[in-house]
């Protein structure tokens, strides 16, 4: 039978997921084929459209324009077209030109890649707008723009040649290690398909000369409304308008009566496993890959859709195992993880990854093989599955709960996955029936039984990754052999399951009681001061059902802390997190939370050190009591340090290959000095950690509890919070004599200064292959007298460079792919007196050729916008960005979390958190309202140094030049300084022949 979900009555949508019946189901049921609660229909002209109401995030709508086009569909010429056409579709079209569209979408808020983008992968090419409809010609513009990207992109000669540069820096950003990595890792899964020689970021010799006749021809072959579809999900007052304005723009549309139909290129499977040991230089570390290809199946019953939870859970079990395995006193890896994912359209791939220490990877690959047996011989407990249903159980109950809060964005995915993966959209309601009712019946043998995906005959590719080489292939094939043997003679011992504690908190604590309690209306916040001299407050929220957010924060942090203490305490965090900081092994605690989604993490920073979570309104108390383990827990070093050390000692020779580490440093020294607090850590400082000193460190950061405020925001229900937060958060006790106890006035500062003067530096690192990244900096000093004012200025100033910097580099020269530009005040202590000093950086990747010479346009561009300042529409596309963002983060708790706790941070919070709130409010009202291009000229000259070429640092990173290279370049520098003296240019030539042959020797030499 056809499969529909039964009508919900609204009155049963308020009811929870435990009042939720099951569902009244046959395996062989079918489910329909078309999405449920959505306008889904398709044009004459062969276009689909799905079209829904929703109102998360208000005055929003989440667009896209699926087309089932990618690089697969390539021939060998048009190696990268596809990703071209996805660039020029924003570049230039046939009512929009010079990257109009970008401008128009800009001016009305949708910041370009936030909510504006597109994406390109093997079999489709997906758009993707995110548009505020708040004013009712703006969706038909939006959509208008999609009926654009569909058949009217133009491809000129000057529009390539001015995306070619993006597109280029695209490439060049992606070979980079990761990069080299994953495409080596593709070629050995895709080998012997076409997909092989199909990565969507193509060959650079394509696009450096691919002519536009060419980009044109794949262009009008296969962007067809047949294989296309439109998705608007909104905040639509009805959906049916939405569709006829689809109609308006695409129905007038004509597809070829017979267009090309979508080429399926199969994946052959092989019974042999693949090996590979792939040597990467400039590696993050070592890494052991297992990959298992199957086919596609698609999800059409519920034996399906049982099949693919039985799947998940086990990956989840094993992913338990793995988590515990790299906790064991020396253990194989450092992580481990099991997923499984379509790879692409005809391919499914099963995949266990793990990094480890160098020279670890056959163990690595032993511990991994061994535990796929250990599950096929002896399957998972009954524990291990219980654990997981819960687990699962949870996730659901909390997209149940949260069916009606669900961002468009969010919905707007299930509807693409529907047209380009054909996944069926039976609605949340039903799929939480669907689970609850399938789940229990889940057995453990059902689960186990997905161990056979790992099998080496199932199409198995095995991988290592390392900076040096150490495994060898026949090392890979001496442990499949060695695994193989033990599992036939099934001498491959059961799971050794840990006791599991039955609560958190072994004896609860007295209560605390509230000394006062003050309410601030205008800000929807109530305050509580707690008898342990805890401060408490909390906003109620109703933006989503099954969250609440929390952070507590105290003043005091390793600023504190003397020189020799420095690289302990720093530690600290790290330590005392692995060893377990609420009482329990963090792989013991896992257990203990199955099925509760309560979640706390701790920071020591400079000046503050906190702790911040995550739960359900039905966990909340699961998360007060880890607060309450976290505040009465002596941690103390054990057999986990040393695996802590072994990471942080892996973590740091990664960093030493890796060429953007001795940029980032360099910078780093520069614009803030060679202090011990902003040096970088090497392997020798690791010697000067002292477990014991970091663990008490970390102990007494979190022992006092008046010296904390913590905030809550979500759906509390104050009647069932009050009674938690006095018990956990009252019943710490307090100590007897302060610890930690710091006023904020009076911490130490960080010792850091901007140079005085300009300071243009290239570092030179070894690189496989040339990578260049550039960061400009600028200092600034904010006046304490206009504070609050001149911080807003600075967040709409960086918004302002960052927009033109960007037209200028990319829409108008096309040298570069993306431009960011961020502020950094956080070295200043939080005084509420005194000026505060920062800076202002402007960072891109670009052609390592002409690296100088953007340097030099972002100095012009910024010196112009100094001497000119902005124009009209330039301040008024920035403050629409912004209010668009402000709208948005109005209806997130994240967003009212942040904005309160910055009001009990601000400098002019003496007591009264809602007055430092409407302040801060205030002054953004005040920014906004006198924000004009004067202003903004003002602001800039004001902030930044005038000009801006009198005082900034820039460092270039650029590849190393070899020692020949080098003598040639100095050889014909020179040749050009002295070419009158004919002598000395003999005695130089002697010289460079003399340096090349020792050159050549001393390489010669080093291959022995």
């Amino acid at each position: 039978m056809e499969l529909l979900p039964a009508e919900t009555p609204k009155i049963a949508q308020r009811h929870g997921f435990r009042s939720l019946k099951l569902a009244n189901i046959s395996m062989e049921d079918v489910f329909d084929e078309n999405p449920i609660g959505v306008d889904y229909g398709r044009l004459d002209n062969g276009l689909r459209y799905y079209v829904r109401s929703n109102s998360k995030p208000k005055m929003r709508a989440a667009l896209a324009l699926a087309v089932k086009v990618g690089s697969v569909m390539e021939e060998e010429a048009e190696r990268g077209v596809a990703h071209i056409v996805e660039h020029l579709a924003f570049s230039a079209t046939k009512k929009y030109t010079n990257h109009d569209i970008v401008k128009f979408l800009e001016s009305i808020g949708a910041e370009f890649g936030a909510c504006q983008n597109a994406s390109t992968s093997a079999d489709e090419t997906i758009y993707e707008l995110l548009v505020p409809v708040d004013k009712p010609e703006l969706l038909s513009q939006a959509i208008s723009v999609l009926a654009e990207f569909s058949s009217e992109v133009r491809v000129s000669s000057d529009d390539l040649e001015k995306e070619r540069g993006a597109v280029l820096e695209e490439y060049r950003g992606s070979r980079n290690a990761n990069g080299r990595m994953q495409d080596a890792h593709w070629l050995l899964m895709m080998e012997g398909s076409k997909y092989a020689e199909r990565l969507p970021i193509g060959l650079e010799k394509v696009i450096r000369t691919v002519s536009p006749e060419t980009v044109k021809h794949f262009y009008n072959k296969w962007y067809h409304l047949h294989n296309m579809a439109v998705v608007a999900v909104g905040d639509f007052s009805d959906t049916q308008s939405v569709v006829e304005l689809i109609k308006m723009h695409f129905g007038q549309k004509v597809s070829p009566d017979s267009p090309p139909l979508v080429p399926h290129y199969p994946v052959p499977p092989h019974s042999e496993p693949r090996f590979s040991c792939f040597v990467e230089s400039e590696a993050g570390g070592s890494a052991v890959m297992i990959s298992c290809k199957v086919q596609v199946r698609e999800l059409k019953t519920v034996k399906d859709y049982r099949d693919l939870l039985a799947e998940s859970m086990f990956h989840c079990a094993l992913n338990q195992r793995f988590f515990k395995i790299s906790r064991r006193k020396d253990p194989p890896y450092f992580s481990c993880s099991s997923a499984a994912d379509v790879f692409v359209c005809p391919v499914k791939a099963y995949m266990m990854t793990a990094t480890c220490k160098e020279k670890g990877a056959v163990e690595a690959l032993e511990s991994m093989l061994m535990e796929i047996a250990r599950v096929r011989l002896h399957g998972f407990t009954e524990r291990e599955i219980l654990t997981v249903r819960s687990l699962l159980m949870s996730e659901i109950e909390s997209a149940y709960l949260e069916r009606d809060q669900m961002q468009s964005t969010s919905l707007r995915d299930e509807y693409l996955q529907h047209f380009l993966r054909n996944e069926p959209v039976i609605g949340i309601e039903f799929e939480a029936q669907l689970q609850k009712t399938i789940l229990p019946q889940i057995s453990a043998a059902e689960v186990s039984n997905y161990a056979e995906t790992f099998r080496t005959a199932c199409s198995c590719v095995v991988k290592t990754v390392e900076p040096r080489s150490h495994a060898t292939i026949d090392d890979l094939k001496a442990v499949l052999l060695k695994v193989n043997l033990l599992e036939e003679d099934r001498i491959i011992s059961p799971w050794d399951e840990e006791h599991i504690p039955e609560e958190i908190v072994s004896r609860k604590p007295d209560p605390g009681h509230i000394l006062q309690q003050l309410e601030f209306p205008s800000v929807g916040v109530t305050e509580l001061f707690l008898s342990n001299g805890m401060k408490v407050c909390y906003k109620c929220t109703d933006f989503l059902d099954d969250q609440v957010l929390f952070t507590g924060f105290a003043y005091g942090g390793l600023s504190e802390v003397p020189e020799d203490e420095h690289y302990s305490c720093s530690m600290a965090s790290t330590i005392a997190g692995e060893i377990g900081v609420f009482g329990y092994k963090p792989s013991l605690l896992m257990d203990i939370l199955a099925g509760k989604r309560a979640e706390v993490g701790t920071k020591i920073g400079s000046y503050m050190r906190s702790f911040s979570g995550d739960c359900s309104p039905t966990d909340l108390e699961t998360a007060l009591q880890l607060v309450y383990q976290l505040f009465t827990t002596d941690v103390v070093p054990g057999e986990e340090v040393k695996i802590v050390m072994e990471m942080a000692e892996e973590a740091i020779n990664a960093q030493e290959r890796d060429p953007y580490t001795a940029f980032s440093n360099r910078v780093r020294e520069l614009n803030y000095g060679n202090s011990y607090f902003f040096r970088p850590i090497k392997t020798t400082d690791l010697q000067k950690v002292n477990p014991r000193k970091a663990c008490e460190y970390f102990s007494s950061c979190f022992k006092d509890p008046s010296t904390f405020t913590v905030l809550f925001v979500g759906n509390l229900n104050p009647s069932v919070a009050y009674p938690l937060i006095l018990q956990y958060l009252g019943g710490i006790p307090k100590p007897s004599e302060a610890v930690l106890s710091f006023n904020r006035d009076e911490l130490k500062g960080l010792p850091f200064t901007f140079p005085a003067t300009i300071i243009r530096e290239v570092v030179r690192s070894p690189m496989v292959e040339a990578q260049c990244s550039v960061q400009l900096t600028f200092p600034v000093e904010l006046k304490n007298e206009s504070m609050i004012e001149e911080v807003h200025f600075v967040g709409f100033l960086c918004k302002l460079l960052e927009t033109k910097i960007m037209q200028v580099l990319r829409f108008k020269h096309g040298e570069i792919y993306s431009v960011g530009v961020s502020v950094f005040l956080g070295g200043n202590k939080p005084s509420r007196s005194g000026d505060a000093r920062g800076d202002i950086s402007v960072y891109f990747s670009c052609d390592p050729e002409i690296s100088w010479k953007l340097v030099d346009i972002v100095l012009d561009e910024m010196l112009r916008l100094q001497e000119e300042g902005p124009s009209e529409q330039d301040v008024l596309t920035i403050l629409e960005i912004e209010q668009r963002a402000h709208e948005n983060g109005l209806q997130e708790n994240y967003y009212w979390l942040d904005r309160i706790l910055r009001s009990y941070q601000s400098r002019l919070y003496f007591g009264n958190v809602s007055a430092s709130f409407e302040v801060q409010d205030e002054g953004r009202k005040r920014v906004r309202d006198s924000l004009k291009p004067s202003v903004a000229q003002s602001a800039l000259q004001r902030i930044l140094p005038v000009p801006c070429r009198k005082q900034y640092t820039v460092v270039i990173l650029m590849p190393q030049i070899s020692r020949l290279e080098r003598l040639k370049s100095f050889f014909l520098s020179a040749t050009d300084k002295y070419r009158k003296d004919a002598k000395i240019l003999v005695a130089m030539s002697g010289a460079v022949v003399l340096a090349a042959s020792i050159w050549r020797y001393s390489r010669h030499n080093s291959k022995l």
